[in-house]
């Protein structure tokens, strides 16, 4: 059974139909660049251009950088504040022509792929998956039941908050070397969060994580072992699918 997911970023949406037996994308994800301001109507705009590339007339799963409840979104970090209150599924079911939409945290989706479907599968205690990218998405597991919107980028790290200092945007916009970036903010970071929840295991997602030879091991000092995604950074779009496929 195929069913499509989508997922919006801060800089970049992507979608395809996915295989829910294998957890995988059934064809090559379209692309488009997340629309500057990034309001309702730009990247509702955006996510029908993706559907409407695979002439997809099926149910559709819709990830957002920010906190979900239904299907209202209630933050809104890397994209316009215009979203904040917005009911998604009904916006985005309106522009697909009324398609049955599900809605959900981007960084809770990709943490069900990958528990389903990659480096979390089996594992048991509790497991968090951090995406890295415009920002720090988290998805908080116990027992391999989902904590939703956990948004544990948004944690105060040095008086700042953390997304600010140890994403991957941080990273490039600072210019900061491989090294510099993974052993002064994302272990600082890693060790923050490990001292609050006590994981048994990091699964480190986004675009980040195919590169994970490059920085992860130079962090030492986080008693949790710390792997890459399996799904990399394909695993929002996996998840998006799941939930509609769910619904």
């Amino acid at each position: 059974m195929n069913v499509f997911g989508v997922d919006i970023g801060g800089s970049g949406i992507k979608g395809a139909p996915v295989d829910l037996e294998r957890g995988t994308l059934a064809e090559e994800r379209h692309k488009v660049l997340t629309p500057q301001p990034a309001t309702p109507d730009g990247v509702a705009g955006c996510v029908a251009e993706v559907v409407e590339h695979f002439g997809w007339t099926g149910p559709v799963g819709v990830t957002f950088p920010g906190v979900v409840t239904g299907s209202t979104v209630r933050t809104a970090a890397n994209v316009d504040k215009s979203w904040i209150g917005v009911d998604a599924g009904t916006l985005l079911g309106d522009r697909l022509g009324g398609l049955p939409v599900t809605v959900l945290n981007d960084a809770d989706a990709a943490g069900v792929a990958e528990m389903t479907f990659g480096a979390g599968r089996g594992r048991k205690g509790t497991v968090i998956l951090l995406t890295l990218g415009t920002g720090i998405g988290s998805a908080l597991f116990v027992d391999g039941r989902l904590v939703p919107n956990t948004e544990l980028g948004h944690l105060e790290l040095k008086g700042h908050d953390a997304e600010t200092r140890a994403s991957t945007r941080a990273k490039e916009d600072e210019d900061l070397s491989w090294e510099h970036w993974a052993t002064r903010r994302l272990r600082k970071y890693l060790a923050h969060v490990e001292m609050l929840f006590s994981p048994e295991l990091f699964i480190i997602g986004g675009g980040v994580s195919r590169k994970a030879d490059k920085f992860l091991p130079l962090i030492e000092g986080i008693r949790a072992e710390i792997v890459p995604a399996e799904l990399q950074n394909n695993a929002g779009i996996v998840g998006a699918g799941m939930a509609a496929g769910a619904a």
